[in-house]
């Protein structure tokens, strides 16, 4: 999967196909490689900053230091070892990304959009799969978005900064209802 989503093919997990969709427009934003991963754990103390991980389909080029693929730690429990290879582990590196996701709504097709950066803080070491620790202005009011509005648990992402013209493009020309959650009063 990461090596789909390194070329802009997107590949999303759990069949999860309002990402897919937001991963490819992210993907024809920036002209960069894709990821989805799921929101976790806060960091710390910090409003700001929390844990985006998922089990590996990130690509190489958005990761740093050592990588390696391993069995999958949740999947290997129900299926023994050896039977759930696949799975990449790694850190994310530091890099400004911009992120989404999409969902239907009694017809409609509702997405947030807003941006944040990877940064260089420590993951603990046994931290299942890849993951990264990102600092996004507002996090606590997006966290309440996704919840509030029935989002999933899901987020896409692509280095750089491309909300604004992804926004533009998603709600002028496909009539997408499209929300910056980050600046939200």
């Amino acid at each position: 999967m990461g090596i789909l989503n390194e070329t802009g093919l997107a590949s999303a997990c759990e069949v999860d196909l309002g990402n897919a969709v937001v991963m490819r427009a992210l993907h024809l934003a920036s002209y960069e490689p894709i990821g989805m991963l799921d929101w976790n754990n806060n960091y710390g103390n910090e409003d700001d900053k929390c844990i985006l991980f998922h089990c590996g389909p990130l690509p190489a080029s958005l990761m740093e230091g050592q990588r390696r693929v391993v069995d999958h730690a949740i999947l290997m429990n129900a299926v023994g070892e050896g039977n759930g290879f696949g799975c990449n582990v790694g850190r994310i590196k530091p890099m400004d990304f911009t992120f989404g996701s999409l969902m239907t709504d009694e017809g409609r097709v509702k997405m947030y959009l807003g941006q944040g950066r990877f940064t260089s803080d420590p993951i603990p070491d046994n931290f299942f799969g890849v993951a990264g620790v990102a600092e996004i202005r507002n996090l606590q009011d997006v966290l309440l978005h996704i919840g509030n509005n029935g989002h999933r648990h899901h987020v896409s992402i692509t280095p750089g900064n491309v909300q604004a013209p992804l926004q533009h493009a998603l709600a002028h020309y496909l009539d997408f209802e499209v929300t910056l959650p980050q600046d939200r009063a």
